[in-house]
């Protein structure tokens, strides 16, 4: 194989490794649905709350996004977001309209019931 059929062998892969890195981060950047838990740090539901929102995070990574806000460090998201009581947390949908909000703990399984019927693909329990 001469030299040049190596180069255009070599561009090819190349070419194809570029397209698919492009391809994920595309993927990456698409909205997706959203848990927004809005408590603090030290209330004792929102303390129940933290371990189940945690794994969450984890498990629905690159199906729907979990954060924590902590409404006593940052009043202005509370504020912004129409919390009265904490926990709150409100659903959105990937075009980042609110769909569900609840205030209160809320269990695991009622969480992955909300983001089924909004269409993610939760884990099935173990």
């Amino acid at each position: 194989m001469s030299w040049r059929s190596r180069s255009f062998r070599l561009a090819g892969i190349m070419v194809l490794l570029c397209a698919g890195m492009l391809a994920r981060a595309d993927e990456e950047k698409k909205p997706l649905p959203k848990l927004i838990d809005l408590g603090a740090t030290k209330c004792i539901p929102c303390k129940k709350m933290a371990p189940i929102l945690e794994k969450l995070k984890k498990e629905l990574k690159g199906k729907a996004d979990v954060v924590f806000i902590d409404v006593w460090k940052n009043p202005a998201e509370g504020r912004k977001h129409n919390v009265q009581l904490i926990p709150t947390q409100i659903f959105f949908d990937a075009s980042g309209r609110e769909v569900f909000r609840h205030v209160g703990f809320f269990s695991r399984e009622d969480i992955l019931a909300q983001l089924k019927k909004m269409g993610v693909d939760v884990p099935k329990e173990k």
